[in-house]
């Protein structure tokens, strides 16, 4: 450090003389490039090319790797992300003893949350799992920016799900288990975004209810199933009450309306095969017998049905 400042002393000593007099003096400062090789890599690599060839052919059995279709391949030399992004599919190039290379998935990974012990918004505790669904998008992110982008995905999708449905009712959280997936994916997305990871689907597989909850919430049910059914029987006494008072109205003004309605009646009887025979008699054909005063008294009673 010492060295450089009394280098720097010395190159303002050969400056010209108009920078001592207050003038503006520009300084420039070459510092090192940190992605040019050092003299230790450039002797590494000279090293594993010498081996490389040294041992040929049987060197290319660990100098050339291969990666499947639905594989990316990042490479590392001495530590340091090599260019050109990752590798694959197909066949690529490493030097032994200074590459090191790791293969990732593409493909589309699925794992189970384990059930969280949630409390809604209304204070009810209820046990929900789900199932994720990832894939990698970034390869170098996916291996370069996080240690363990797996671990990671699920620690977060555990997170966000108590989160999400943490802002929720009871009964949101069971009529909207669209809408909260589509939630808990956006969430989870934009949160593994950074580690090139991207969330396609998220669903929700069950929700546990405590026992003493289901036994309350079924009593309802079956309340308001039995409330409901009154109401219905109840409309249909009334509809019904209407229909035989126009009825009514009807066999009032002609009275072989009612007669019809006793033949139907006995049709009704009889066909039930039992020994209980009804046989209406009219009362006008008792006027007759009867007393002239007693007959005027007596009135049109309905017949027997």
């Amino acid at each position: 450090m010492r060295a450089e400042v009394r280098s720097m002393n010395s190159r303002r000593d050969d400056l010209p003389s108009h920078c001592d007099t207050g003038t503006s003096c520009a300084f420039t400062i070459h510092m090192p490039n940190p992605e040019a090789a050092g003299c230790v890599e450039r002797f590494a690599t000279f090293m594993s090319l010498l081996l490389v060839i040294i041992t040929f052919p049987f060197s290319l059995f660990e100098c050339f790797k291969v990666v499947q279709e639905f594989e990316r391949a990042v490479i590392f030399r001495l530590g340091r992300l090599r260019k050109g992004g990752a590798r694959g599919p197909g066949l690529f190039f490493v030097l032994p003893c200074i590459d090191t290379y790791r293969k990732v998935d593409l493909r589309t990974v699925s794992f189970d949350v384990p059930p969280q012990e949630v409390l809604t918004r209304d204070s009810v505790t209820v046990a929900v799992d789900a199932v994720v669904y990832y894939r990698i998008k970034e390869p170098l992110n996916a291996v370069v920016r996080v240690a363990d982008y797996s671990a990671s995905t699920r620690l977060l999708a555990a997170t966000t799900l108590r989160n999400v449905l943490g802002m929720r009712d009871l009964a949101q959280l069971l009529s909207d288990r669209e809408a909260i997936s589509h939630m808990m994916q956006a969430n989870l997305d934009e949160a593994t975004d950074p580690w090139g990871v991207e969330v396609e689907r998220v669903e929700i597989k069950d929700v546990r209810l405590p026992v003493q909850l289901q036994r309350a919430m079924a009593a309802e049910a079956e309340a308001d199933r039995e409330a409901r059914a009154k109401i219905i029987a109840a409309e249909g006494e009334i509809k019904a009450s209407r229909a035989l008072k126009e009825a009514s109205l009807v066999m009032v003004d002609n009275p072989m309306a009612l007669q019809l309605r006793y033949l139907q009646s006995l049709n009704t009887i009889s066909a039930e095969k039992n020994s209980t025979i009804i046989f209406p008699f009219p009362m006008d054909f008792l006027r007759s017998f009867m007393s002239p005063g007693a007959g005027t008294s007596i009135t049109h009673s309905p017949l027997p049905v």
